[in-house]
């Protein structure tokens, strides 16, 4: 007689549990499977966009604005640049650029053991009308400067990104140190050959 009080028990206790299970069950569980995913719909519907219409009716119209005004990228870009550039560029701005080319200048490149060069052609720019006379004047000690600073160069370093930036301000703070003064405003890399 125990056993079957137990089972009774057991019994309505486990379709008491089940009644009881079912309800919870079903709350538990999503009705549809579109409930879960929706956020991720509406993200992935709504950012695209919400990033057509900022680019569009926001970045794009003061973009606009900015460079339609008189002088508006002029006067940002001295700003960042400092005051030593603004004195030079409003000195610069009313007079003709010289340009002086410097040809062939070929060195070995470092760390090759002389089995691979650098030829490189350069133009000088300058504002002052004395640059060419100076330039010619010390032509020989420039291709010298010159050639001891692209000497120094590896085949790593010329393969890197930006490398012609740095040659460039290279040879014009060793330019402007042998011409005595900020003569030479910008450098062109005309050509550029490692072999």
């Amino acid at each position: 007689m125990a056993d079957r009080t137990t089972e009774t028990r057991n019994g309505r206790s486990e379709e008491e549990a089940a009644a009881e299970e079912t309800p919870a069950a079903a709350e538990a569980k999503p009705s549809s499977p579109l409930k879960t995913w929706l956020p991720l719909i509406v993200t992935v519907v709504l950012m695209p966009a919400l990033a057509f219409a900022t680019t569009r009716f926001v970045l794009v119209p003061q973009m606009k604005k900015a460079l339609a005004a008189p002088g508006g990228a002029a006067p940002a870009a001295e700003a960042t640049r400092g005051t030593n550039s603004e004195a030079s560029a409003g000195s610069a701005e009313g007079k003709a650029k010289v340009t002086v080319p410097l040809t062939k200048i070929l060195v070995n490149v470092a760390g090759t053991m002389g089995t691979r060069y650098l030829m490189t052609s350069v133009t000088l720019v300058g504002t002052d009308e004395s640059l060419r006379a100076k330039i010619e004047q010390n032509k020989d000690q420039l291709l010298d400067l010159a050639t001891g600073s692209l000497s120094t160069k590896t085949i790593s370093d010329l393969e890197k990104p930006g490398s012609r930036n740095v040659i460039r301000a290279e040879l014009m703070t060793v330019f402007n140190n042998a011409l005595g003064g900020p003569f030479i405003k910008e450098i062109y890399i005309t050509e550029l050959a490692i072999q």
